[in-house]
């Protein structure tokens, strides 16, 4: 494949990958909003009660998300929408690698490796934390 049509698909792809992104996140961090606002709105008002209280129940499972999520939990949607959100960097960095990678630019392959974990590492630390 030429130069010139491997640089139009980057500049074309990119933006169109990273957009998608973002607009999917926007949709479900809108929909969480509406949700919460219609039917939970005093979601965070117990939470924070509880929390004041002692009496905050353990933290929820990776797996309920589903669940949660065909219940309408606006939580749950919210939550969705941020983890898609976080995707953004992720996707971004990881594009750059693969394109240092077959540009063979063994520095920038290394550097980029680098940014790629430590938001990799940053993203699980923040789930356990």
């Amino acid at each position: 494949m030429p130069k010139q049509e491997e640089d139009r698909i980057l500049r074309v792809w990119t933006p169109i990958l990273l957009r998608s992104i973002l607009i999917t996140a926007m949709v479900l961090l809108v929909a969480g909003l509406i949700l919460d606002y219609t039917y939970a709105p005093d979601y965070y008002v117990d939470r924070y009660n509880a929390v004041m209280h002692g009496q905050l129940i353990g933290r929820e499972k990776f797996g309920l998300l589903a669940e949660h999520i065909r219940e309408g939990n606006p939580h749950t949607v919210l939550t969705l929408g941020l983890f898609v959100l976080t995707l953004v960097p992720l996707a971004r960095v990881a594009f750059c690698f693969a394109l240092f990678i077959k540009e063979r630019d063994y520095v920038y392959v290394g550097l980029t490796a680098y940014v790629l974990a430590g938001l990799i590492v940053g993203i699980m630390v923040g789930g356990a934390g």
